[in-house]
């Protein structure tokens, strides 16, 4: 199979921790084509299909530093992959909305894109969960600073955060005093222009914020706990987190298939759900990490039930 991932620069990739990396050395091992570009290659034309102007044909080498062999460079119609992946890291901002019209627009000439491009714009990583409520804790989406302001005084301790941070940026605790309520709300929602997510604080953060992956409907049964370091509330590895992979609860399992398979209908193949304690917090679909840290401390390597899945996919008739 040609199989053509959409991310990053391949130069900055860290290889040892990457997980786009452990995919592209699983789908090379089986003997796949592994393509790559970044969103700045795609390009349609008046009457043309969608293309990556500059697509490389890669080996992964293994090696720390060179970590990539190019085979070859050309031009590559998405249509004529067997399957394209987005991996592009986020944020959502308008380039990469962007990237999911073109990538859309490949679908229609006859490509396969995982995760699909209508499903990333349909749900938001934070505001994803607010229709799971069975599986969330007391969540508030609102621009209205009173509105925030009663939340707080009904939960007394919660979590204040942007709706399109990442890795941690922008999540602020304000605890049962208050302090700075006010502040942190026009900070985050601008005077009323933005809107935020308020949640309330989860005291089981002090054991970790779990990564539990789900590749097409079923979860990896590790998940990766970013446990928060210090005197810091946020568990993000980007942020000095430790990840410590742990078997899945009971209750993680139980989020994991009953999100999972919702989002698999939907054309999401790879999740990532963030569970503090008993509580669904987020839904990452853009760009979900975790693979290498699980399989370097269980030996479950994720790269492999995801190939498959990607095999799948691109089997399917069309």
């Amino acid at each position: 199979m040609n199989l053509l991932f959409v991310a990053d620069p391949l130069e900055a990739f860290k290889a040892y921790k990457d997980t786009t990396f452990a995919m592209m050395r699983e789908a090379a091992s089986r003997g796949h084509t592994v393509w790559a570009c970044e969103p700045a290659d795609l390009v349609w034309r008046t009457g043309s299909r969608v293309v990556a102007r500059r697509a490389r044909a890669i080996t992964p080498t293994g090696e720390a530093k060179a970590w990539f062999a190019v085979l070859q460079e050309r031009e590559l119609a998405l249509a004529d992959t067997d399957a394209v992946l987005m991996r592009k890291d986020p944020p959502f901002d308008s380039e990469y909305f962007y990237a999911t019209h073109l990538l859309e627009q490949a679908e229609r000439e006859g490509a396969r894109v995982i995760n699909r491009p209508r499903a990333l714009r349909d749900h938001p990583e934070k505001l994803a969960i607010m229709e799971f409520a069975d599986y969330i804790g007391p969540t508030l989406v609102t621009r209205d600073a009173r509105a925030i302001r009663a939340f707080h005084d009904e939960h007394r301790d919660i979590i204040l955060k942007p709706l399109d941070g990442m890795g941690g940026m922008g999540i602020f605790r304000v605890g049962p005093d208050g302090l700075n309520l006010g502040a942190i709300t026009e900070t985050l929602n601008r005077h009323g222009a933005v809107t935020v997510m308020a949640q309330k604080y989860l005291t089981e953060i002090v054991h970790g914020d779990k990564r539990v992956i789900v590749i097409d409907g079923e979860p990896v049964p590790y998940s990766l706990a970013r446990i928060p370091q210090g005197s810091e509330i946020r568990g993000n590895l980007a942020v000095g987190g430790k990840g410590v992979a742990q078997p899945l609860s009971e209750r993680d399992r139980e989020i994991a298939l009953g999100v999972g398979r919702v989002l698999a209908q939907r054309g999401i193949v790879f999740a990532g759900l963030d569970v503090i304690g008993d509580w669904l917090t987020e839904i990452n679909v853009t760009s979900p990490t975790g693979f290498q840290e699980i399989a370097q401390q269980t030996g479950f390597d994720a790269a492999r039930p995801f190939v498959d899945a990607v095999e799948r996919v691109a089997a399917a008739p069309r």
